[in-house]
């Protein structure tokens, strides 16, 4: 079996959806199980995680927990960030979450599939980690975004 480059790492998930957080942690430790995964429910308890912690990558909610602002944070201590969505599921957002330096956009669809993005956000530097989003997202994004949406960087 191949050793994931999580395992080892330390992430902090925040989401205000406690059972989003259960099956997140759980899918990661199932591959990783030397991954230590934190978890916070608010936006204060994610603010003061990122301010006091050290973390290899940060998964954020866009919407419950004010994303885009621990976003904000998480970049200026230079960590990788992993934005997930369910209600946020928009070029705009993807877009933002892409110009604001997160390292992925994720759907909550997609939990089940997680770790290989994740891996990704890790493994590779911020362009080639987004073509690689993008290009393995294509279909996704296509059947959910409108019928205009053009992808960036193309």
């Amino acid at each position: 079996m191949t050793v994931s480059v999580l395992d080892g790492k330390r992430i902090l998930a925040v989401d205000d959806e406690p059972d989003v957080l259960t099956v997140l942690a759980q899918e990661i430790k199932d591959s990783c199980p030397n991954c230590q995964v934190d978890k916070a429910t608010t936006y204060e308890k994610g603010a003061d995680a990122i301010s006091t912690s050290t973390y290899d990558l940060v998964i954020l909610d866009i919407m419950g927990v004010q994303g885009f602002d621990l976003l904000d944070l998480a970049v200026k201590r230079k960590f990788r960030v992993a934005m997930l969505t369910a209600h946020d599921l928009t070029p705009k957002a993807l877009k933002r979450s892409h110009d604001a330096g997160a390292r992925a956009y994720l759907p909550k669809d997609k939990l089940g599939e997680i770790v290989p993005f994740l891996e990704d956000a890790l493994q590779y530097d911020f362009k080639s980690g987004w073509d690689r989003l993008l290009d393995k997202l294509d279909a996704f994004f296509a059947a959910n975004f409108p019928a205009d949406w053009v992808r960036f960087g193309d």
